[in-house]
């Protein structure tokens, strides 16, 4: 039996903050009380002056990404000890299947890939097709392999882009299912034109990347997915919401009753648009990402999105290229491939820059690193809580520690860091993955292939009421 006490310090959940030890067995937390004592071969953490919370859940990450033409630079494995490093103990990943290709066979493949993962891993499915064919598989997927969210691509025209015929039947499908359909929002066919608009006027550098994605782009597919959404009556999560735009189209829906739902990226929050401008092309390629930086004034709006709770997730869109992956795009910025990393970097930022100033309180860090992503996806409290019965992950968090961050000390394979330079306050002192101790005052002891697959159960759905109501009306018509 493997136990561990982590004593002494002030446990922070969602809804309250409390002093408490916490004691674990066998990867899961069996008491949370004062002066706890534990099996005299337990592993003892002192926490005092500290803050024991849930491990970070990142809900958007790439690892061992095949995306245009090359291969994210951190697998399963680098990624996830990445993570590890920063307090992230559970990941949301992607499975991308090519058009035509078989979800199931996708799906498959990602999960071999995943099989090397040091922390706990899940999987939304991306539709980036439609057939009878798919309509069937995103049924065995829901109830036989526990996915219970799709994704749909705006963008990427004459790749992966979703129209609006595929997103009407796969929300549509979902909500059969009582699966979450999620979006990346901008409008592909705007960007597409803009593209080859700005390299007309002889842009071809990073610069032209966010040209080419304005913020009304990502409002329009906002918008539009969202009424989809709203007429269909099938809730919505929109990943990576980067501007006052996108924003606002969720705040107004919300405001109307409807089942939105908004992600923010931890860059997105910190660093804005004037890093396409830098002069030297490996700096300014390694920012690009889609949605790209914004000017500063989207910052404050969606921080202001998080308080208020039109906003609910922060995440990274993990998604690692170097520099010479990057360097395909040197005559022209449409074929860089994009992403940035950020998954162990993602608590300590988001601490520094919300906590630290005064936007977020601990409890409210908590809701958007982790416990809200867990209710959103449907593994809650078996994640996302410092409760009795729910996993082991923990990040033991010292409010006090600095750090500054760079490329030269990251764990992931990336070779560019978009904090570089910043120093931060508040860092993680410990990680605790199912019971064990991950990350220990800077000591990394990620275990390849030690993570598990997480799967998410399907949320009942109107569709299954209105079916459960049917098969009810038409049993008391055979009584009567």
């Amino acid at each position: 039996m493997t136990s561990l006490l982590i004593r002494g310090g002030t446990v922070v959940n969602a809804d309250q903050a409390f002093k408490a030890d916490v004691l674990t067995q066998d990867g899961k937390i069996v008491a949370v009380g004062p002066n706890l004592s534990a099996p005299a071969d337990a592993t003892v953490v002192d926490a005092g002056g500290q803050y024991v919370m849930p491990g970070g859940i990142d809900p958007h990450t790439h690892m061992q990404l095949p995306f245009m033409g090359t291969t994210t630079m951190d697998d399963f494995y680098t990624g996830t000890a990445a993570g590890l490093a920063g307090g992230n103990t559970t990941i949301i990943d992607f499975v991308i299947p090519n058009p035509q290709q078989s979800l199931l066979e996708a799906y498959q493949t990602w999960r071999g890939w995943a099989e090397k993962s040091a922390s706990d891993y899940s999987f939304h499915v991306a539709i980036t097709w439609w057939s009878e064919q798919v309509r069937q598989e995103m049924g065995t997927l829901v109830q036989n392999e526990g996915v219970n969210s799709f994704k749909h691509f705006m963008a990427y025209k004459n790749a992966i882009m979703c129209d609006d015929e595929t997103l009407v039947n796969s929300f549509k499908r979902s909500l059969e299912l009582g699966a979450m359909p999620t979006v990346h929002a901008e409008n592909g066919e705007l960007v597409y034109l803009l593209q080859r608009q700005v390299a007309e006027m002889g842009i071809t550098g990073p610069e032209g990347h966010p040209l080419s994605r304005p913020p009304m782009v990502e409002g329009e597919a906002a918008n539009r997915a969202i009424a989809i959404a709203d007429v269909l009556n099938v809730p919505i999560y929109v990943v990576h919401v980067s501007c006052i735009e996108a924003a606002e189209a969720i705040a107004r829906a919300r405001a109307r009753g409807q089942r939105v739902y908004g992600e923010v990226l931890a860059g997105h929050l910190v660093v804005d648009d004037s890093v396409y401008r830098h002069p030297d092309f490996a700096t300014a390629a390694a920012h690009v990402m889609s949605p790209p930086f914004r000017g500063k004034e989207n910052q404050e709006f969606l921080w202001r999105g998080l308080q208020s709770g039109n906003l609910h997730t922060t995440a990274t869109d993990h998604c690692t290229f170097c520099a010479a992956q990057k360097a395909v795009g040197k005559d022209d910025f449409s074929k860089i491939p994009n992403g940035t990393g950020g998954v162990e970097e993602r608590l300590a930022v988001i601490w520094d820059a919300g906590v630290n100033t005064g936007r977020l309180t601990p409890s409210e860090f908590v809701a958007i690193t982790s416990a809200n992503t867990a209710k959103l996806f449907n593994i809650y409290p078996q994640k996302g809580s410092v409760s009795v019965g729910a996993d082991a992950d923990l990040v033991v968090w010292d409010p006090a520690g600095t750090k500054t961050l760079s490329a030269a000390t990251q764990h992931s394979k990336g070779d560019f860091n978009i904090f570089e330079g910043r120093t931060v306050t508040g860092i993680p002192s410990h990680t605790v993955s199912r019971g064990e101790l991950v990350f220990v005052q800077g000591d990394l002891r990620a275990v390849r292939g030690a993570g598990k697959y997480v799967k998410r159960a399907a949320f009942s759905s109107n569709f299954e009421a209105s079916r459960l109501r049917a098969e009810a009306l038409r049993a008391t018509s055979v009584v009567r």
